[in-house]
């Protein structure tokens, strides 16, 4: 399934999901039902490439129209729920549960459709799905309490709780070299010197948890799942030395891969980035739980 944590209260709740072209689908769980309904047009707007809220409701309408026409199962079970939209208000809007979306996409010929779809229907048996669901879990939980705060202990933590069980490696530093796309992280034989050195570094103002943050991605520690794992070991930094988090949503994948890139000789264009989606909701789920998928979001291969 797309998604794996029910909410914990009982009525239907907003989930943001973030995916192609840094879009975003509204999703809302079914407690009744014990399913989740997910917004068309929001999915329309995704495979039409379509930024226009009514040329894509337009577009929606025509479809509708043409498969009732060819007599499509499609229209009858598509449902109307009222969903929190962009102004913060509560409207109607056309939902369809998971078969349904996926029947949606398969009305929509071509290579994006197909992308969509093979996405949309990614498992919670793969590595990735279930270590989402580990992440979800850190939300209020005691052992979220126990993290170390800004030390390569606590990344260790957050590491092996994540991929514990899915890695052999969870939670340990790797012995190994590693590269991506030309560049070399930290050798592996300086590499315990390196992450005493992050260790050393102080966090007590943007710059300075910015500059660690940077540095700790440098290092690289881990053969795999280093994005996710040092993303929550930031936001714990910023939530526990200056009462922030980030909004990941605020943050486009292009964007923050690239300064990202940048920041190993210039780390100003991803401090403006974080800088501007700092929020002090260090509290809310919601906010939580989308950190969770635009993180992993930003992971994905395309």
């Amino acid at each position: 399934m797309l998604l794996f944590v029910k909410p914990l209260m009982k009525e239907q709740q907003k989930i943001s999901i973030r995916f192609f072209n840094d879009r975003e689908v509204r999703a809302l769980w079914d407690e009744q039902n014990a399913k989740w309904w997910f917004s068309v047009l929001d999915i329309v707007a995704v495979l039409t490439d379509q930024d226009d809220y009514s040329k894509t409701r337009n577009y929606w309408k025509y479809l509708k129209a043409k498969l009732k026409k060819e007599n499509n199962q499609l229209v009858s079970v598509t449902t109307q729920l009222k969903i929190t939209a962009a102004d913060g208000k509560k409207y109607k809007a056309d939902m369809l549960d998971h078969s349904g979306i996926v029947a949606l996409g398969k009305t929509f010929p071509g290579t994006k459709a197909n992308r969509f779809i093979e996405w949309f229907t990614y498992s919670d048996e793969s590595i990735d799905g279930k270590s989402k669901t580990k992440a979800y879990a850190l939300f209020g939980s005691s052992f979220a309490d126990s993290i170390e705060v800004g030390t390569i202990k606590g990344l260790q933590q957050i590491h092996g709780y994540l991929f514990g069980g899915l890695y052999d490696f969870a939670g340990q530093t790797r012995q190994k070299n590693i590269s991506k796309g030309g560049f070399q992280f930290a050798v592996a034989r300086f590499l315990d010197a390196t992450l005493k050195q992050i260790d050393a570094m102080p966090d007590n103002t943007l710059d300075e948890v910015v500059a660690k943050y940077v540095e700790m991605n440098i290092a690289h520690p881990f053969m795999e799942g280093n994005g996710r794992s040092t993303r929550i070991w930031l936001d714990l930094i910023l939530k526990k030395q200056l009462k922030v988090c980030v909004d990941w949503s605020r943050i486009g994948k292009t964007e923050y891969m690239q300064a990202m890139v940048k920041s190993v000789v210039d780390q100003n264009p991803l401090k403006a980035l974080l800088k501007n989606a700092l929020t002090d909701q260090i509290d809310s789920r919601e906010m939580f739980m989308k950190g969770i998928d635009y993180s992993y979001y930003y992971e994905e291969i395309e």
